[in-house]
């Protein structure tokens, strides 16, 4: 698999995300940029400014006609993607960690830091599908996280439930219309932060990515630790492949923290992991820092990663991936072709 090396940022990628059709891919970064490409041939369609600090998150809504994008200058954006408009912003205390639009693309949260006196908090917002509607400064819903800060957040299938990973490794799950607390479970080690929640192809299940050097597959229904998948280093980022049954983690010992100088001392490499029998099948090399962000493209042709380094990598999977089968699969194959 040769990537296409997508060089727009000067500075760490945060987060990465495909459009749900795949052929766009939307990059933020520490340099106060999003930008965005053609995932194909990695062509940079344009870029959308007007953040004056750090983006942390970016959110694609589902028929790919606007984004949102959090930053550490405390506002919520929302952009016309064809246009590069900025439709509305919204003013917080502090700096915005996540945003997620809805299932169906009706409503926006957004995860808040905590910081100043201020606790952190996961808001609602409602968003109109029509780009020259005028938005509401409401907010819906504020759920505040008074036990421990919540680091990501997203919706569950048909925008049910909330789901939110905490810096103390727990995941807490809350009613998407109140905001009440159901359930709460220390899912990774204690005072171990989540640093990513990404959703299964149908949002009944989801993966969580660990500072403890795991990442551990959810059923959304009791929050039950489907499967877990072992690193070797502190991981930041999780997806789900849609099409074939891996998932794919990224990490990696930041600068400052690696003590030793090996040939493979910070392991900057995306690992992929069999979905169910959590075996390691493979790694991909080539950042030249940690991999801040991973995300699959939502058709399965392939994934991208953004790394410490500033750049992102586009990998589209070549015919013997797809070829490429368990025993027990091609197994599984015979018996029904039978």
């Amino acid at each position: 698999m040769r990537p296409i090396l997508l060089s727009g940022h000067e500075r760490a990628l945060t987060q990465i995300k495909f459009n749900p059709d795949g052929d766009l891919l939307f990059s933020v970064s520490k340099d106060q940029q999003i930008c965005v490409w053609f995932s194909h041939n990695g062509e940079r369609l344009g870029t959308y400014k007007g953040h004056v600090g750090a983006i942390w998150t970016v959110d694609v809504e589902p028929t790919s006609t606007m984004i949102a994008s959090g930053s550490a200058d405390n506002t919520i954006r929302l952009w016309e993607i064809k246009t590069g408009r900025l439709l509305k912003t919204w003013e917080f205390p502090t700096a915005i960690k996540r945003v997620e639009f809805s299932p169906d693309g009706s409503k926006l949260l957004g995860v808040t830091e905590k910081r100043m006196g201020h606790l952190g908090s996961i808001v609602v917002l409602n968003i109109n599908p029509d780009v020259d509607a005028e938005q509401s400064d409401e907010r819906e819903l504020t759920i505040v996280c008074d036990e421990s800060k919540a680091t990501v957040a997203g919706w569950s299938y048909l925008g049910k439930y909330i789901l939110a990973g905490h810096e103390d490794g727990s995941v807490s799950k809350y009613d998407g219309k109140t905001g009440e607390q159901l359930d709460n479970l220390p899912v990774h080690e204690l005072n171990m932060q989540v640093t990513d929640l990404q959703w299964g192809p149908d949002r009944t299940y989801f993966i969580t990515a660990s500072k403890d050097k795991t990442a551990r597959l959810i059923a959304v229904r009791d929050l039950e630790i489907l499967k877990t998948y072992p690193a070797d280093t502190p991981l930041n980022s999780a997806s789900i492949a849609p099409k074939k049954d891996l998932v794919i983690l990224g990490g990696g010992q930041a600068a400052m923290d690696v003590t030793t100088t090996s040939a493979r001392q910070g392991k900057f490499e995306a690992r992929f992991y069999h979905k169910i029998f959590e075996d390691e099948v493979g790694r991909v090399r080539g950042h030249f820092g940690p991999l801040n962000t991973v995300a699959c493209d939502p058709t399965g042709k392939g994934y991208a990663s953004g790394g410490e380094d500033g750049y992102v990598r586009v990998h589209h999977f070549d015919k013997n991936f797809f070829d490429f089968k368990y025993e027990v699969e091609r197994e599984l194959e015979r018996k029904l072709a039978a």
